[in-house]
C-alpha cells in the first residue's frame, strides 16, 4: 500500500529548517528568528529580543553629540565578551585606538551571584519569618543570572579588559583606505563568509560596526549612489549569513531622497539627539532630566518570516546612566494604537517634550 503523503501549502512552515543552538549570545524568537544582544538590555526588550541575525541595522547621528558611539561601543563590547568575531570600519585613520575605549562588563556571574547572598542575608535579619518569600526570590534572581549571560551590564568609565581582547577575532579598517568603498566591501564579504545560513545549528555568528559611513573626510562621501549600492550589496550578503550589521550616518549629509532610500533599506532603524543643557520648558515636562544624556527614537524594527506589524509600546527614550555607568533607556511617550510608528521615519507621535527637542525632525 502506497504511504499517504501529506499535503502542505506554499504558506506552510518548514519547521525542520528552523535552526537550534545553545551557543552563547545568542537567542530564539518567533518564526524561526535569532537574535544577537545589542549590549543595552533594555533596548534587547524594546527591540523583541536583540538585534535579528541576517539583519542591518542603521542609526541616525546627531551632529551635536556622540551619543551613537555609545550604542556602537556596547554593541561591540557585547560581541568580544561573546567571543564573537567582529569587523570595525572607521573614517579615522588608526582605527584599532577605538577598542581602547570599549566598556568593561560591570561584575562577573561571581560577583553579582555574592551581592545578591550579601542583601538576601541582610533582608533575611530584617524579616526572618518570610524565608519562603525569599526562596522563590532567591529562584528567581538564578533565572534572572542565567538571562544576564546574554546581555551585560557595561561600564563605561572602565575600559575593557586587554584579557577579553586578546585572541580575539578583530578585523579594523579604515573607511579612508579606498575611494570607491571596494576595500570595506571585501572585507565585510570575507567576514560574512564565515557565518553562512543554512539549515542546521548556528555554530557562532558574527558582527561588523561600521561608523560614520558617509563621513566628510572619506572620499567618496559625495558619491550617494556608489554608498547606496554598498549598503544594498551589504543587505543582500547579511541575508545568507548569521551576522548583524550596525551602521552609523550623519543623515545631515546626505540629500532628502538618498536619505529616504537609507532609511527604508534598513531593517531596524534608530535616530539619538542630544538633549538641550538649558531648557526650563523641558524640564519641567520630564522628570529626571538632569540625569539625561540624550534621547533614543525607534523608527523601524526588523521582523523576517511573519507580516505582523510591529506596535512599539513606545517609540522615544532618554538614554541615562545608571549609577553612572551602565547605559539604561526610559520611555517618553506612547505609540500610537495602530502602530504605525513601528513603519514611519520621522512621523511617529511623541509628546511635546520630545517634539521640542527636535528628535523627530530629520
Amino acid at each position: 500500500m502506497a504511504a499517504i503523503k501529506s499535503r502542505t501549502s506554499s504558506f506552510s512552515r518548514n519547521v525542520s529548517t528552523v535552526s537550534k543552538t545553545n551557543v552563547p549570545g545568542l537567542k530564539h524568537g518567533p518564526n524561526g528568528t535569532t537574535f544577537l544582544s545589542s549590549g543595552i538590555a533594555d533596548l534587547d526588550k524594546i527591540l523583541g529580543g536583540g538585534f535579528s541575525l541576517g539583519s542591518l541595522v542603521m542609526i541616525m547621528e546627531d551632529p551635536e553629540a556622540p551619543h551613537h558611539m555609545l550604542l556602537l561601543r556596547n554593541f561591540m563590547s557585547q560581541g568580544l565578551v561573546h567571543k564573537q568575531p567582529l569587523l570595525y570600519a572607521s573614517p579615522a585613520k588608526e582605527p584599532r585606538g577605538f577598542l581602547g575605549t570599549l566598556p568593561n562588563p560591570v561584575t562577573s556571574r561571581d560577583e553579582k551571584s555574592r551581592e545578591r547572598d550579601a542583601e538576601q542575608e541582610k533582608n533575611l535579619r530584617i524579616a526572618w519569618q518570610y524565608k519562603k518569600y525569599f526562596g522563590e526570590q532567591n529562584q528567581e534572581s538564578q533565572k534572572d543570572e542565567k538571562a544576564a549571560e546574554y546581555c551585560n551590564d557595561f561600564d563605561l568609565r572602565k575600559p575593557l579588559d586587554r584579557q577579553t581582547l586578546s585572541g580575539q577575532n578583530i578585523s579594523c579598517v579604515s573607511l579612508q583606505e579606498s575611494s570607491d568603498l571596494a576595500t570595506l566591501h571585501d572585507h565585510c564579504s570575507k567576514l560574512l563568509a564565515q557565518f553562512p545560513r543554512h539549515e542546521g545549528e548556528i555554530i557562532s555568528a558574527g558582527r561588523i560596526s561600521i561608523q560614520s559611513l558617509c563621513a566628510p573626510q572619506c572620499d567618496y562621501s559625495d558619491k550617494e549612489w556608489h554608498l547606496l549600492r554598498f549598503i544594498r550589496s551589504l543587505k543582500s550578503l547579511l541575508r545568507y549569513s548569521n551576522a548583524v550589521a550596525v551602521v552609523t550616518f550623519p543623515p545631515s549629509l546626505l540629500s532628502p531622497t538618498v536619505l529616504k532610500r537609507w532609511q527604508h533599506l534598513a531593517d531596524t532603524l534608530l535616530s539619538v539627539k542630544a538633549v538641550p543643557d538649558e531648557d526650563k520648558e523641558l524640564a519641567k515636562l520630564l522628570t529626571g532630566y538632569q540625569d539625561m544624556l540624550g534621547l533614543l527614537n525607534v523608527h523601524k524594527v526588523a521582523r523576517f518570516n511573519t507580516q505582523v506589524p510591529v506596535i512599539l509600546e513606545a517609540t522615544t527614550y532618554s538614554m541615562k546612566l545608571h549609577k553612572r555607568r551602565s547605559l539604561v533607556l526610559e520611555c517618553l511617550n506612547r505609540a500610537p494604537v495602530d502602530g504605525s510608528s513601528g513603519s514611519s521615519y520621522g512621523t511617529s507621535s511623541s509628546c511635546s517634550a520630545s517634539s521640542k527637542t527636535g528628535a523627530l525632525d530629520f
